[in-house]
């Protein structure tokens, strides 16, 4: 990526201007390799909760919302058709949320891809991009997205959820850099988008499908922003830092430098964490912790009820937040319960109502302080015998810090994958994931895969 042109807006202020410009010079060619792998390997991931998700209730349901909307062609509704790009970035954003397998970035707490890949496909789809700019748009929503979210973490993260706020920025960098919008209308772009960013973290207290709705809606946003700015409909020049800007509103504790930093030379994908369990990642470390802890042991399934006399979880505040719950009653609850997580790791996904009763949650200063750059966890299990052990964790598997190969990627994939849609459809879409860069048209690519 290109550091902003000449091409950027004189009267922007600093964040704004720089950024925007930024998004709007990048090219396919100005991206290193290990962007363009992660980018690749991003999109390889999102597919496989997208897919998956497509078939769940909450899906089903904003498909028939977006059929509703008005007939079109212009790109894929996984499991329902085809509708406007819009649209169908709306139920695909909405799918890929459901399974809470879809990646997550660190610094800034964003899942991007459900919003950022679902809005770059369905515009990719209907402006025929070739497979270099779907990657180059990929990778430029994501620059937005974490960028933006690191800036107002993690005081940010008390009221809102990130995945609907920083990442409305990013599906509208994404959009807008297929549609090819010059600095001047990245700009309105972002200003149009930041003004639609929502999502708060009351749905949390009920466990409901907001949370799938904020993804879906992001990639809505970030859409319709770009669509306006190209044609000429202006935003917000100093969305970002204003005086009643995003920052300021939404933000006790706002860094603009983190917008800057790198800005051109360091592209926050490489960044990207990827999920190997199906729950809240504020719980991964603590589960990968009990998955050692039971392997080391060769239990190999309700050992631990017989065996284990107390566990205390120790964990940082921003995420303690989120997965206190430790009476969860039912699934949805139980992927935001960090105790319930544990239990289940060690009894080997056997019910765990009575190891969770000699669970105990705490949140450690020392932990707290260490977020939101990791994500730590520590475990300690007290046996019958009592004996006693503590592991900790910095990073569960799936970060750049622990990382996973591509391989153990593509076999999340398929067991995403092939049991709903079959090997066939799957090793297809694997092929595809894996000759991007020379897709010459991603509105044909899909509608013989699927």
């Amino acid at each position: 990526m290109q550091p902003p042109s000449g091409r950027s807006v004189v009267n922007m202020a600093r964040e704004t201007r720089l950024l925007a410009g930024a998004l709007a010079d990048a090219t396919f060619a100005g991206l290193p390799p290990d962007a363009v792998d992660a980018t690749r390997r991003s999109i390889l991931d999102w597919l496989g909760s997208a897919l998956a998700g497509a078939l769940e209730p909450p899906a089903r349901m904003a498909q028939r919302v977006v059929a509703a909307l008005g007939r079109s062609d212009e790109a894929t509704v996984f499991g329902g058709g085809r509708s406007s790009a819009a649209g169908a970035a709306l139920a695909n954003g909405v799918a890929s949320h459901i399974l809470e397998l879809d990646d997550i970035h660190k610094g800034s707490t964003v899942h991007a891809a459900a919003p950022v890949i679902s809005a770059a496909l369905a515009v990719a789809e209907r402006e025929h991009a070739d497979g270099k700019a779907f990657l180059l748009a990929v990778a430029v929503g994501y620059e937005a997205a974490l960028r933006i979210g690191e800036a107002v973490n993690p005081s940010h993260y008390r009221f809102w959820h990130p995945t609907g706020t920083a990442a409305t920025f990013g599906a509208a960098a994404a959009a807008g850099s297929l549609m090819k919008l010059n600095a001047s209308q990245m700009s309105n772009a972002l200003g149009s988008a930041g003004t639609q960013a929502a999502g708060l973290w009351e749905f949390n207290a009920d466990g409901t499908m907001s949370k799938h709705l904020h993804a879906g809606k992001a990639a809505f946003n970030g859409i319709l922003s770009a669509d306006l700015a190209r044609q000429g409909f202006t935003g917000a020049s100093r969305i970002l830092e204003g005086e009643r800007g995003f920052f300021r509103a939404m933000s006790t504790s706002y860094d603009p430098s983190r917008i800057t930093d790198r800005l051109g030379t360091h592209w926050k994908i490489t960044e990207n964490c990827f999920k190997l369990h199906a729950c809240c990642g504020h719980t991964h470390s603590a589960i990968d912790l009990a998955l050692e802890f039971r392997e080391a042991r060769g239990w190999t399934g309700v050992e631990a009820l017989d065996q284990v006399a107390e566990i205390h979880i120790e964990t940082y505040g921003p995420g303690y937040e989120i997965v206190k719950n430790s009476t969860p009653v039912t699934p949805y609850q139980e992927k935001f319960s960090i105790a319930y997580c544990v239990a289940s790791a060690l009894l080997k996904g056997s019910p765990c109502g009575a190891l969770l009763e000699r669970t105990r949650v705490t949140v450690a200063e020392d932990l707290t302080a260490k977020y939101p750059g990791a994500w730590p966890a520590r475990l300690t299990i007290v046996l019958r015998d009592g004996a006693s052990t503590t592991q900790s964790a910095d990073y569960p598997r799936g970060n750049p810090e622990n990382p996973v190969s591509t391989t153990v990627l593509q076999e999340k994939f398929r067991s995403l994958v092939t049991p709903v849609y079959g090997a066939l459809i799957a090793g297809r879409i694997l092929d595809l994931c894996a000759s991007l860069e020379t897709c010459p048209d991603m509105g044909e690519a899909l509608l013989h895969q699927l």
